[in-house]
């Protein structure tokens, strides 16, 4: 349990505290582009353990069940990806984008509610703490995968914890350098690129309580953070990535990431 634990702040807290220091050290926005192959590379690799992974593995677990097990598959992978587009829909309410900018971000200082940091300062606090609300929501679906994983399979967990770590460093590069630019002092920002990540710790405990319960509410866990982390995926990720690149490079990174995830995971033996 405290090795699952710990796995759950590497990939939360070092994670995205790692993206927050590499942008403190350059003191400069990193460009669109390398921030898209990176999320592009994280997310190949993430469509992979969920596809190879997280999906078999729960349907392992409801093999018994017969069709009423797919069922709960389905639903699962369901009721995840509509509960972070239900945060996210939330998210940007609050922040009072119109309607128009809820469809598509064309930037990733939309995509972040970044744009109210560089353009009115005084918004600085509000603006920042929305923005990291967004990313700390998401950061919840990912630490169950690791405790609901990790307590099913020990190395299924570990695997799930280094690569959403992975996914997390650009995600504190792009929440970061707003923050520097807008005058917020270099070890603040680290601080809260890092506090951004700590909600993975809670969804680490979350996924290790419903672990212990049954077979069954580990599968539904599994399946459930599979979801969210698919529309993660192709509802965030890969849409912004190709609009703000313009180009196949996005496909291509994601193609790389899904071959090494499969790669990973069979060498790991899912």
């Amino acid at each position: 349990m405290i090795q699952i634990i710990v796995f759950s702040a590497i990939a939360g807290i070092c994670g995205m505290g790692l993206g927050g220091i590499i942008s403190a050290v350059l003191l400069k926005r990193p460009s669109e582009n390398m921030i898209c192959r990176l999320l592009s590379f994280a997310a190949g690799v993430m469509i992979s353990i969920v596809c190879f992974g997280l999906v078999p593995e729960s349907f392992l677990l409801l093999q018994d069940f017969g069709i009423l097990g797919i069922i709960i598959l389905l639903f699962g992978l369901i009721l995840g990806a509509i509960i972070i587009m239900g945060l996210n829909y939330l998210v940007d309410k609050i922040n009072k984008l119109k309607d128009d900018d809820l469809k598509m971000h064309h930037t990733h200082e939309q995509l972040y509610h970044e744009s109210q940091l560089i353009n009115n300062p005084s918004r600085m606090l509000r603006s920042g703490l929305l923005m990291l609300i967004a990313i700390a929501l998401h950061n919840v679906p990912e630490g169950i995968a690791i405790g609901a994983g990790g307590s099913f399979n020990f190395k299924l967990g570990a695997l799930l914890a280094i690569m959403i770590a992975v996914h997390n460093i650009p995600e504190g590069m792009a929440i970061a350098a707003p923050l520097l630019a807008g005058g917020i002092n270099k070890y603040k920002v680290i601080f809260l690129t890092s506090l951004a990540g700590a909600t993975t710790l809670l969804g680490g405990f979350i996924g290790i309580l419903i672990g212990g319960i049954s077979n069954l509410a580990v599968a539904l866990s599994l399946s459930l953070a599979g979801g969210a982390m698919l529309y993660i995926v192709f509802g965030e990720i890969l849409p912004q990535s190709i609009i703000m690149t313009k180009n196949r490079t996005t496909s291509i990174v994601t193609l790389f990431g899904i071959i090494v995830g499969l790669i990973v995971t069979k060498i790991q033996g899912f």
